[in-house]
C-alpha cells in the first residue's frame, strides 16, 4: 500500500499532470474557430514542429515538469535545443502529437471521472434522476456509495501511468541526438583532461619546490657553512618564486577557464631545472642533443614536466647523488632519460603519484614510458614522437 502511495508524495507526479492538462489548451482553442479541430490540431502541430526552437520550447517544459530537472543542469536527460538536422525536427513532430493525444484523454478523464464519482454518490442518496449525468437510473441505490472510489482510483492510476509514458518519451524524442551526446562526451573528456593537467602541472611544480627546499635547507643545516647557507638560501627563493609562478598561472586558469593559458615552461627552459637540481647538492651531468626549438610545443611543456618530475624523484629518494639526464630529438622523437645510482629500496610499479603522471603524459602524447631499476640506477626513460 505504501508503494502504491508512494508517487502521489512526488512534486514531479503533480508536475507531469500539469504538463498533460497544458497539451489539451492547444485543440480547446480550435473548437471554437473549426469544426473540424482534431485534424486541424493535429495539421498545425505537425506544421509547427518543423520549426528549430520548438525543440527549445517542448525541452524546457518536459525537463522542468516531467523530470524535475532546473535549467542548464550538467548531465541533463533532455538538453533543450533548437533542432539541428531533419531527423530532431521528426522526433519533435512525433512529441508533438503524442503529447496532444495523451494530454487529451488525460484532460477529458480528469473532468469525467470526478463527475461519475459524485453521481455515483448522488444515486447512493436516492437523488432524483438527471439526463444529463452518467448514472441515468431513480430510486435509492445504497451499493452505488461503495463504488464511488473506483472512478477516483482510476484518475489515479490514469494520471501516474499516463505521466510514466510521458517521460519515457520525452526521453529518445526530446533527448540528445547521437550527434550531440558525442559533443558533450567529449565537451566532458576535454574538461576531464583539463583537470587532470592542472593537477599534475601543481603537483609537478609545487613537489619540484618542496623537494628543493628540503634538500637545501637539510644540506645548510649539517654544512655549518655560512658561504653554503647562503647559496641553499638563494636556491630556495629562486625555486619558491618559479614555483608561486606557476601557482597563479594555473589559478588563472581556474578563475577564469576561457581564458587562453599564458605561456608555460618548455625544455627550451631545462637549464633552469638542472641549475636548481645542481643547488640542491646533486652532480648533474646533461646531454643535450637535437634542435629542441623544434618540438611542438605540447610535446615540449609536457617534456619539460617529465623532466622535473624526474629530477624531484631523484633529489627525494636518493638525494645528492650523481644523477645523468639525457635529451636528444632526432628520427621525429623525442627521447628523455634521467638515471641516478638507487640508495634506498626499489618503489613497486604503479606506487607513487608522480611516476604515474609521467606514464599518463606520455600515452597521452601516443608516447611510452619505462620506470624502474636498471643495471643499479633508477631509470627514467620517455620517448614521444615530435610528427
Amino acid at each position: 500500500m505504501v508503494r502504491l502511495l508512494r508517487p502521489f508524495a512526488r512534486a514531479v507526479t503533480y508536475t507531469r499532470w500539469l504538463h498533460l492538462f497544458i497539451a489539451a489548451v492547444w485543440p480547446t482553442v480550435w473548437i471554437l474557430v473549426v469544426d473540424s479541430w482534431v485534424p486541424a490540431s493535429v495539421g498545425v502541430l505537425a506544421l509547427v514542429g518543423l520549426v528549430p526552437t520548438m525543440r527549445t520550447v517542448e525541452g524546457v517544459q518536459a525537463a522542468g515538469l516531467l523530470l524535475g530537472q532546473r535549467y542548464g543542469a550538467q548531465d541533463a536527460e533532455i538538453v533543450p535545443t533548437p533542432s539541428a538536422t531533419w531527423a530532431d525536427r521528426g522526433r519533435t513532430v512525433v512529441w508533438l502529437q503524442c503529447r496532444l493525444l495523451l494530454g487529451c484523454a488525460v484532460s477529458f478523464l480528469t473532468v469525467h471521472l470526478p463527475m461519475l464519482a459524485v453521481d455515483l454518490a448522488n444515486t447512493a442518496r436516492g437523488g432524483p434522476a438527471d439526463p444529463s449525468t452518467f448514472v441515468r437510473v431513480s430510486g435509492h441505490h445504497w451499493w452505488h456509495m461503495l463504488l464511488v472510489p473506483l472512478p477516483l482510483l482510476v484518475l489515479a492510476a490514469v494520471v501516474v501511468a499516463a505521466g510514466g509514458l510521458m517521460t519515457a518519451l520525452a526521453r529518445p524524442l526530446l533527448g540528445p541526438s547521437p550527434a550531440e551526446r558525442l559533443a558533450a562526451l567529449e565537451a566532458r573528456t576535454d574538461r576531464l583532461l583539463e583537470r587532470n593537467r592542472i593537477a599534475h602541472e601543481l603537483h609537478d611544480s609545487i613537489g619540484h619546490a618542496l623537494t628543493v627546499a628540503v634538500v637545501q635547507a637539510g644540506a645548510a643545516r649539517t654544512a655549518g657553512d655560512p658561504g653554503f647557507t647562503d647559496r641553499a638560501l638563494a636556491a630556495i627563493e629562486e625555486t619558491g618564486r618559479a614555483a608561486l609562478e606557476d601557482l597563479e598561472r594555473v589559478l588563472g586558469v581556474l578563475r577564469e577557464p576561457d581564458k587562453p593559458v599564458s605561456s608555460r615552461p618548455t625544455l627550451v627552459d631545462a637549464d633552469r631545472l638542472l641549475e636548481s637540481a645542481r643547488a640542491s647538492g646533486a652532480k648533474v651531468d646533461a646531454d643535450v642533443t637535437g634542435p629542441l626549438d623544434t618540438v611542438p610545443g605540447p610535446v615540449s611543456r609536457e617534456g619539460y614536466r617529465i623532466l622535473q618530475e624526474s629530477l624531484t624523484n631523484a633529489l627525494r629518494h636518493a638525494g645528492a647523488v650523481p644523477v645523468r639526464v639525457g635529451v636528444r630529438v632526432a628520427g621525429g622523437t623525442l627521447l628523455l632519460e634521467v638515471r641516478n645510482p638507487l640508495t634506498e629500496a626499489v618503489p613497486g610499479p604503479g606506487r607513487g603519484s608522480g611516476l604515474r603522471g609521467i606514464r599518463e603524459r606520455a600515452a597521452l602524447l601516443g608516447g611510452r614510458a619505462w620506470t624502474g631499476p636498471d643495471e643499479g640506477d633508477w631509470r627514467v626513460r620517455v620517448e614521444l614522437p615530435t610528427g
